[in-house]
């Protein structure tokens, strides 16, 4: 078993005792993200759809920095403070994975991290390199 801590600041910088994700054989387990607009480490301004688009460009970040895209994902987990937005996390999502989706949990919380409204973490495996003898 190998193990590699990912990490990238094209995504925002762990907020704590956590790393961006952690690569296992060809398993990586992307920590949550919430809208947090990496050059800054501020929330991003607007409505809900802003905040879902940050918080799936900061998770392609780290997959793409653990050598997968979004479409490695194997399980995602949603975390929304109103489910009244989940047709939203639909729509959005609908612009970054195609068929066949992952596997996918929606979750109503009562608060996120800084008061944001979704936060997001997943599963990914990579594809093995097939390399000629």
């Amino acid at each position: 078993m190998t193990k590699e801590i990912i990490s990238t600041p094209l995504a925002p910088q762990a907020i704590g005792t956590y790393s961006q994700a952690v690569k296992v054989d060809h398993t990586v387990y992307l920590s949550g993200q919430i809208p947090l607009v990496p050059a800054t480490m501020t929330i991003i301004t607007g409505d809900i759809s802003a905040q879902i688009t940050q918080v799936f460009d900061n998770l392609q970040a780290v997959a793409q920095a653990a050598g997968g895209e979004l479409s490695d994902i194997v399980k995602l987990n949603v975390f929304l403070t109103d489910l009244t937005n989940f047709p939203i996390v639909n729509e959005i999502m609908g612009r970054y994975f195609e068929v066949p989706y992952p596997a996918r949990a929606v979750v109503g919380v009562a608060a996120l991290p800084k008061d944001v409204g979704v936060e997001m973490d997943a599963i990914m495996f990579l594809k093995v390199q097939e390399y000629p003898l």
